[in-house]
């Protein structure tokens, strides 16, 4: 199929140009920042709002802030579509992460408008607010909010401000009320399922040169940010292996066997990565020419079973306590995290499919490796589907370099997808 799928229509606004407006908006000293809760998260959504408002489509926003721009559907008293994404990004972060899948969106409604036709059932964009993690160190605050998860982190501080969660979401119009109630904000029955359209965030998709994938499932995640183990400290030269207590050389014991069951698993076709994004000893000890006494690393175990994150867990708690004894060293595990994974939506994603190969659209299916508000929705029992646009140099940094040609592809898969039932 041609790479503008349809989209050369007049009076369309053109993609590139919105993403370079959004650029222009919110860009830093490297890539764009914009932050949760502050000016530059709100500006992005008023661009948003700005161009669905002059193609006559409606706009509000719901209880926590988040934007709503609301095409009715031929049964508008059916439940409706939600389709969106996020437009905060981390610090220094790309143009295209969040966003990509909220342009995506209005584009979809405003082409419906342009048309003069109507999607089977009403059709609502959200532009979700602060779901990056850096902000209050807990990620997906606009999704979670809609299903009554945030009373417990009202209290939590913002990196840049140093003000809590509750008084940014005052700040930004929210009704702090019902949020700090635990009350729901959408209920089940007026949601029939939820599109996201996100640029992959690693090399998969280029590597396998393939535009467009509809993700399968978003990996659960078993995490350790802090865990320590503690040695001896001693002379590099004059202590002997047999009486050494050696921090480094149980950790790196540690990470080894870990890896090791990784490639295990790996042979027995099962999903799961595993990295340590953490690891240092202690800079007011160390030195070349001592052992290390200590040594503090991360843990970040990532599986679409349950079961994998559990039978790792499993084995790294025996792991600790067989190289405690070989090594004479301790370790404390510090704060853990787990998070269950979600399946995507299996009609929706046989629509997806099917769809694309009815518009020629090469595709695969694969999991996502991160979060994203698709996982709250998935978790609350809101039929859920994700679309990734290829995308080279990964996310989270100002080098996100996502190709029109690919966004026009995966555009064009979301309407088609919008415009027609699931069988």
């Amino acid at each position: 199929m041609d790479a503008d799928g349809g989209w050369a229509i007049e009076g369309l606004p053109d993609p590139g140009q919105i993403f370079a407006e959004l650029r222009e908006l919110t860009a830093d000293n490297q890539g764009v920042t914009r932050a949760a809760y502050m000016p530059a998260e709100t500006a992005a959504l008023e661009l948003i709002a700005a161009i669905a408002e002059r193609h006559r489509l409606e706009v509000s926003r719901d209880q926590a802030a988040n934007l709503i721009v609301t095409l009715q559907g031929q049964d508008p008293l059916a439940p409706c579509i939600l389709v969106g994404s996020h437009l905060d990004s981390v610090p220094s972060g790309g143009n295209y992460d969040g966003a990509a899948g909220v342009i995506a969106g209005l584009l979809c409604l405003i082409r419906f408008r342009l048309l003069g036709k109507a999607p089977p059932v009403t059709v609502k964009l959200i532009g979700l607010r602060a779901e990056e993690s850096p902000w209050f160190d807990t990620a997906c605050l606009g999704s979670r909010a809609l299903f009554g998860e945030l009373a417990l982190d009202l209290s939590r501080t913002h990196r840049a401000t140093g003000r809590t969660l509750r008084e940014h979401l005052e700040s930004v119009g929210a009704d702090i009320g019902p949020i700090a109630a635990g009350h729901r904000l959408q209920l089940n029955n007026e949601i029939a399922g939820y599109y996201e359209l996100h640029i992959e965030q690693g090399p998969v998709m280029i590597e396998r040169a393939v535009p467009v994938a509809i993700v399968s499932g978003i990996r659960g995640i078993l995490r350790l940010p802090a865990i320590k183990c503690t040695g001896e400290e001693g002379h590099s030269g004059a202590v002997p292996r047999e009486l050494r207590r050696d921090a480094a050389s149980a950790v790196v014991t540690l990470l080894h066997r870990m890896d090791e069951l990784w490639l295990k698993t790996i042979d027995q076709r099962e999903d799961l990565v595993i990295t340590s994004g953490v690891l240092s000893t202690n800079p007011n000890h160390h030195s070349p020419s001592r052992i290390a006494g200590e040594v503090t690393f991360s843990l970040d175990v990532r599986s679409l079973e349950l079961t994998i994150l559990e039978r790792v867990q499993k084995f790294l708690s025996e792991q600790i306590k067989t190289i405690e004894r070989e090594r004479g060293v301790t370790f404390t595990s510090g704060t853990e995290y787990l998070t269950p994974p979600e399946a995507m939506d299996a009609r929706m994603r046989s629509h997806l499919a099917r769809t694309a190969d009815r518009c020629g659209i090469a595709t695969i299916e694969m999991p996502s490796g991160s979060g994203h508000d698709a996982m709250v929705f998935a978790r609350n029992k809101i039929p859920s589907a994700m679309i990734f646009v290829r995308n080279q140099n990964g996310s989270h940094n100002p080098l996100e370099t996502m190709e029109m040609p690919d966004f026009l592809l995966a555009l064009e898969l979301l309407y088609q997808a919008l415009a027609n039932k699931p069988d």
